[in-house]
């Protein structure tokens, strides 16, 4: 079908359905609804947010409303409709009726599932609040129906309001019970192992650390991580099945252990990380690594490139004379990573970057990754690697739906590369990541090609390799430029350009968040001290760049809970690891005005 003429995919049942109700005048209550029928639609009108509700691409406004004071908000995109659904128990061979207020072009409202002729109906152009409504029995054996609003792609924002399902509600039974006997056992640096009693008739059960919603567990027992070090922790459980989740039980608290600094001695608490033209010269100029500022802990020297992209063999070819005219040579190239371990600082190979796509699709690309990666640490005797893939290096299989449990070649190829790379070298070996936002924040909306396909399979795709290396990970730094709006916990929408969109995008780190929307499939928080915010030296080094007084703000905001904005961070992390820049030679080009402010701010 082409996009551009956005018909519905059943045109002639809906407008067989929205003629024959233009002529009766039927409304949501309609004249065959009986006295047992109720609205059965969960938050129709958007008060609580999205809850009950399932969106790709959907926020709730305060304006427009077509009554109340929330409305939904979802914005199409070109391989998104921006659906916004929920499932709603119901009873067989019953008569339903689904109405709901909506404004936009090309705006659905249907049901599926219905066991007899799913419907919907929609409207062309609807510049004012304009009711759509339309009728369906279920068949015999329907115990769910599925209700949905969604616009079409490319065709701009649409609001939807008031939505509702009447007919007799569906026979839900009882919620279970509340759990009791709720207890803490193991209890390390990073996880609290929790076990509680049975309740009668539940499905599962569903832990909550501080208020969110954290692990679900069909047994009685789980182990909560992401935790972190010498930090206390309130801990629920509340027990669920068909009919709905009980309250949560009594809070009990633990305090973990203390940390180990992140596994990787000689690391400071707080660092700066930065990226060192090594290969290339642009614009910045060349800096050699000489005559980098002490300031700087972590130097990641950029790139190492991949021969093809898919045969994960990486070369690391220095700057050439004709390019880089200040360039040192190889005996005082690997004098100065000598003289800046012995100060303390931790020099990396960084392989990736805008040009160095990476796509370990077999097993023998993974093993020629390890060999060669292994031979440039070797040479240079580096302390360890950063992993910067960009653009189409990592993406999900369209039947790759859980993070937790990776089915993609190049996600388990390259998770299986980096575990070995760190079994060879041990604890003292350095292992950091600078994803985009794309690939970790925007996991939280979206998750690969999604539950009905059409999505970016590049979305949310760093998620699996973080979580199984989450234990292997010294440093984790996003970059928090080049990026469109991200939507945070807060269920909004936040962009580059001060302190709000830093503040946002590691608040997610460092509390977890439901991926795609599943409460059942919680990212889990990284500790403080495996994170690093990622950030432009300069106005030159990247799109997003933002003053230093607003990186003091962030900085303020998450580790003393003071000068934050409009965003609410859910806790206060003194142990926050640090900043990363792109670049070293970009901050140079601007007077070091990166690196003199915040080590300082660092002390």
């Amino acid at each position: 079908m082409d996009r551009s003429r956005p018909f519905p995919r059943r045109p002639l049942a809906a407008l067989v359905t929205a003629a024959a109700l233009a002529v009766s005048g039927t409304t949501a209550l309609t004249s065959a609804a009986r006295a047992a029928d109720a609205d059965l639609a969960r938050n129709g009108g958007f008060e609580s947010g999205l809850d009950g509700w399932a969106c790709t691409a959907g926020t709730t406004v305060n304006s427009p409303v077509h009554s109340g004071t929330a409305a939904l908000q979802a914005t199409p995109a070109g391989s998104d409709h921006a659906r916004c659904a929920q499932t709603v128990t119901v009873q067989p061979d019953a008569q339903y009726t689904l109405s709901g207020q909506v404004q936009g072009s090309y705006v659905y409202l249907g049901a599926e599932g219905t066991g007899t002729t799913d419907v919907s109906a929609w409207t062309r152009s609807a510049p004012h609040w304009q009711q759509l409504t339309t009728t369906f029995r279920t068949g015999p054996d329907t115990t769910r129906v599925t209700i949905y609003t969604h616009g079409w792609y490319g065709t701009g924002a649409y609001h939807a309001d008031d939505i509702s399902l009447v007919g007799p509600g569906g026979e839900t039974g009882q919620p279970p019970a509340v759990p009791g006997g709720l207890t803490v056992g193991t209890v390390t640096a990073s996880s609290v192992a929790l076990s509680w009693s049975p309740v009668p008739g539940a499905t599962d059960y569903a832990v909550h650390r501080d208020g969110t919603r954290v692990a679900t567990s069909t047994g009685t027992s789980t182990t909560v991580t992401g935790l972190a070090p010498e930090t206390a922790y309130g801990f629920q459980v509340s027990a669920r099945n068909d009919a709905g989740e009980s309250a949560r039980s009594a809070t009990v608290t633990a305090t973990t252990a203390p940390g180990t600094g992140g596994g990787t001695p000689g690391l400071p608490p707080h660092a700066l990380v930065g990226y060192l033209h090594a290969t290339f010269a642009n614009g910045s100029g060349y800096t050699r690594l000489a005559d980098v500022p002490d300031g700087w802990d972590v130097i990641d020297l950029a790139f190492g490139e991949p021969t093809s992209v898919t045969s994960g063999d990486i070369r690391f070819e220095r700057c050439p004379v004709s390019e880089c005219p200040d360039v040192e040579s190889d005996a005082e190239f690997k004098a100065a990573i000598a003289a800046k371990q012995a100060a303390g600082k931790k020099v990396l190979i960084s392989i990736g970057g805008q040009n160095g796509q990476v796509r370990l699709t077999t097993a023998a690309a993974r093993d020629t990754f390890v060999s060669s990666v292994s031979k440039i640490i070797d040479e240079y005797g580096l302390d360890g690697l950063d992993i910067d893939f960009e653009g189409h290096s990592l993406s999900l299989d369209a039947d790759d739906t859980d993070f937790r449990n990776p089915k993609t070649p190049v996600i388990v190829n390259l998770v299986a590369a980096l575990k070995t790379l760190k079994a060879k070298y041990g604890d003292d070996f350095v292992l950091t990541m600078a994803p985009e936002t794309f690939f970790v924040q925007m996991g939280y909306q979206y998750y690969g090609t999604g539950q009905w396909g059409g999505q970016d399979p590049r979305c949310g795709a760093y998620l699996p390799v973080i979580h199984a290396l989450r234990d292997d990970l010294t440093l984790l730094h996003v970059q928090d430029y080049n990026s469109g709006p991200i939507m945070g916990l807060d269920d909004r929408y936040h962009s580059m350009g001060g302190a709000d969109f830093h503040i946002a995008m590691t608040d997610m780190l460092l509390t977890g968040f439901p991926v795609a929307g599943d409460a059942d499939k919680v990212f889990p928080p990284l500790r403080p001290d495996q994170v690093a915010i990622g950030m432009p030296a300069s106005t030159h080094a990247g799109n997003g760049h933002v003053p230093p007084a607003e990186v003091v703000k962030t900085l303020d905001c998450l580790t003393k809970r003071t000068s934050c904005g409009s965003y609410a961070t859910h806790g206060t992390w003194p142990g926050l690891r640090g900043l990363m820049t792109w670049s070293i030679n970009w901050d140079r080009f601007g007077g070091w005005e990166f690196q003199r402010t915040f080590d300082g701010y660092f002390g």
